[in-house]
């Protein structure tokens, strides 16, 4: 077994945690950035914006946050509950295609969020 020295891991530790620092800062940068440019869509009305060297597109989505209460009133099936687990979106909507569960048993267990995602390119 390889054996590091006390020193190399404190010097490990203390990077790891700087770039857990830079990346928070970095995190919070880019929020507050987004926040800026879809305002600014917003107020002019628009979903897309050439800039002389960015091409900025706003894509609106809509996700569904599942109440696990309800989905579980809904779909007593224990079989369909051991592919769950919870109330995973992804893995609900795999069991929907395949006709394990339909979409009017679990109309009522989810409300839907309208989300607008950030698509920056250069040109």
């Amino acid at each position: 077994m390889y054996a590091r020295s006390v020193n190399e891991v404190d010097q490990n530790v203390q990077r790891y945690y700087e770039l857990k620092q830079q990346q928070k800062e970095i995190e919070q940068e880019l929020t507050a950035l987004r926040s800026e440019i879809l305002n600014h869509c917003t107020e002019q009305g628009a979903s897309e914006l050439e800039l002389e060297h960015y091409k900025v597109k706003i894509v609106h989505q809509e996700r569904k946050e599942f109440d696990d209460n309800k989905l579980y009133t809904a779909v007593v099936d224990p079989t369909v509950w051991r592919m769950l687990s919870k109330a995973d979106p992804s893995k609900i909507a795999s069991l929907l295609k395949l006709n394990f569960i339909t979409e009017e048993k679990i109309k009522d267990t989810y409300s839907t969020k309208k989300i607008s995602l950030l698509q920056v390119d250069k040109k």
